[in-house]
């Protein structure tokens, strides 16, 4: 059978590409946000912004989300710490929904949770699955066993 109708058949190769596609994609996704936090908000503007949604300790939420969006999605882009950095933004954007968008349905133009609810099901996939070979995170690894 064909291996896109079997996806238990694709080869390593296949998979690395996926897992890097996934990676770069979600990481510029990040970037732009915490990007957008820092420079263009500005950490005592999120903290603001926080605090008038109702989400608790405003000034520590603003630093751990610009943080793990800006500096989490770098190291998604090149594969490093791969499943911390993933499980760091999970925990941040489940932040997301239960303050921000849990009441707002799901299309993200009425304040809903759609883009949030995909980044999880990207960042999950990276948890389980780790960066792949084309990453920071293999290159090490694979020095640690040969040293």
């Amino acid at each position: 059978m064909h291996t896109l109708l079997h996806p238990a058949r694709t080869t390593p190769v296949l998979a690395d590409i996926a897992l890097l596609v996934t990676r770069v994609l979600l990481g510029v996704v990040l970037i732009a946000h915490g990007w957008q936090k820092f420079n263009e908000y500005t950490i005592d503007g999120t903290t603001e912004s926080f605090d008038g949604m109702g989400i608790p300790a405003p000034a520590a939420a603003a630093v751990f989300a610009t943080f793990v969006e800006l500096v989490g999605g770098i190291a998604l882009v090149i594969g490093l710490l791969t499943p911390v950095f993933a499980a760091l933004a999970t925990l941040n954007f489940i932040g997301a929904i239960v303050f921000v968008h849990a009441g707002n349905g799901i299309f993200v133009d009425q304040g809903g949770s759609e883009l949030v609810l995909a980044l999880i099901a990207g960042l999950v996939i990276l948890i389980a699955l780790g960066a792949g070979r084309i990453s920071v995170d293999h290159l090490i690894t694979r020095r640690s066993r040969t040293a």
